[in-house]
């Protein structure tokens, strides 16, 4: 007998408190045994930048709109892959090196759907919602640029 697909939950939460990646999981694939993968990806507060050692990093966000734009696109993700939950946690504040800043959680039946949905997800976090860094070094502070590399990654998800 097939046990019914359960819906997909999506997750989204910006915070400042640090996150816990194994208990994020637990939460996620707690009691479903329609979930045969899930894909993480963490990303962390780095030191070195081309050659400049960072000393801390503000993230800023404007409330509301942020988590309306992060639910469209795990909106989009749930249409385009067949996932069974998303979880994303974007933190704002100011962050030392080696502290977290962003989750994306992405669970489905099979790991293929899982992994695409993951970078469709961190793709377009990096490149266009509505978060705003400032970086701190020894030269001084500034808010950080795009970068072209990201927006050639986002592109690659645009539907022609």
């Amino acid at each position: 007998m097939i046990s019914p697909v359960t819906a997909c939950s999506v997750t989204i939460r910006i915070q400042q408190d640090d996150f816990d990646i194994a208990r994020e999981i637990a939460m996620l694939t707690k009691s479903r045994t329609d979930i045969g993968a899930v894909v993480s990806f963490s990303g962390i507060c780095r030191a070195d930048d081309d050659s400049a050692k960072v000393s801390a990093l503000t993230l800023e966000h404007y409330p509301g709109m942020a988590e309306d734009e992060i639910k469209r696109h795990a909106d989009e993700a749930t249409s385009r892959w067949p996932l069974n939950g998303v979880t994303i946690i974007h933190r704002v504040g100011r962050f030392m090196p080696g502290q977290n800043i962003v989750l994306v959680l992405t669970a489905s039946q099979h790991r293929q759907g899982a992994f695409q949905a993951a970078e469709f997800l961190m793709d377009y976090l990096k490149t266009s919602a509505p978060f705003w860094k400032k970086e701190e070094s020894a030269t001084g502070t500034g808010w950080v640029e795009a970068h072209t590399r990201d927006d050639e990654a986002a592109a690659r998800w645009t539907k022609s």
